[in-house]
């Protein structure tokens, strides 16, 4: 029996290292899987795939209940969420685990894709937020979301790409559409302040842009202002991918705007802790589904 034991110990040490080596390869790809064997469905489904935009990667996958909406039922909040990945990588249908995990709470959940590496280089994924985020306002309530009523989530580059489109009006408006249409926002693990350029995904993303005040101006923490969205951002203490000091300084800025943060910092997580926390089987055993299914709640119930 002892060796019995030892052998199930040992098999599941082995798989757990396994498992991290795939996450750490093809990270949201692996989540979504192991969440979809340990956490179900959740009653959500893949409702559809939109395109917006010519290029492959400009795609929006919406989630819904499995259910149609009906007359009977009200619309549900919208939680529109930009995948992270350095700006040259990542696919909106990795993520099925935050669909499933925001539709269980009770949302309709759209994922966003946009241009990468060189097809996106700023402002081209900036744009293709702004305008996702138009679709998703234009096409939710046939799913059963609320346009009124939608809240940008992102994880990493996809926080960075959301907050310009949250703080700056020249991104929607081309769209007829402000930042004040926007019901919150909830950054993740998010870079707001990287100047210079040390990196190499950043030095390829903006390099190009060579002019002083232009490349100040692609930086989050240089547009802070009061009238921004409500903000929850959510960022690990043990992040050595973007350091804590971003969300520390966004949060901080936007307090002396007098606008409307919240700060969760989580000590012993790393930069992608926070994502791994919303798919099963972790996300029961951690808070952030529910810290921000709490904030979204909250900024639907004020608008």
């Amino acid at each position: 029996m002892a060796w019995t034991i030892g052998g199930i110990v040992a098999f599941l040490a082995v798989a757990a290292i396994g498992l991290q080596v795939a996450i750490a390869r093809d990270g949201p790809a692996v989540l979504t899987a192991v969440d979809r064997i340990s956490g179900g469905d959740g009653g959500a489904h893949l409702k559809a795939t939109l395109a917006t935009g010519d290029h492959p990667d400009q795609k929006l996958l919406i989630w819904a209940p499995r259910k149609s909406a009906s007359a009977e039922n009200p619309p549900r909040p919208v939680l529109l969420f930009v995948h992270g990945g350095s700006w040259n990588s990542g696919d909106p249908e990795s993520y099925g685990f935050v669909g499933r995990a925001f539709v269980e709470q009770g949302f309709v959940v759209a994922l966003a894709g946009y241009r990468l590496g060189e097809a996106g280089r700023y402002p081209g994924m900036v744009e293709d937020i702004a305008h996702a985020f138009a679709i998703t306002r234009k096409e939710i309530e046939a799913y059963g979301g609320d346009p009124q009523n939608i809240v940008l989530a992102g994880h990493s580059a996809g926080a960075y790409n959301m907050m310009m489109v949250a703080l700056q009006e020249k991104w929607l408006s081309p769209h007829s559409l402000s930042p004040q249409d926007i019901a919150g926002v909830v950054g993740i693990s998010g870079p707001y302040d990287f100047l210079p350029l040390d990196s190499d995904s950043t030095k390829a993303a903006f390099g190009h842009v060579e002019d002083e005040d232009a490349l100040k101006a692609t930086q989050p923490i240089n547009h802070i202002n009061g009238d921004a969205p409500p903000m929850l951002l959510i960022h690990g203490e043990d992040d050595t991918t973007v350091g804590l000091f971003h969300s520390k300084r966004m949060s901080k800025g936007v307090a002396a705007a007098d606008g409307t943060v919240r700060l969760e910092a989580y000590p012993e997580m790393s930069h992608t802790d926070p994502l791994i926390s919303i798919a099963a089987p972790w996300r029961d055993r951690r808070d952030i589904v529910q810290q921000i299914s709490e904030f979204v709640r909250q900024t639907g119930s004020t608008r």
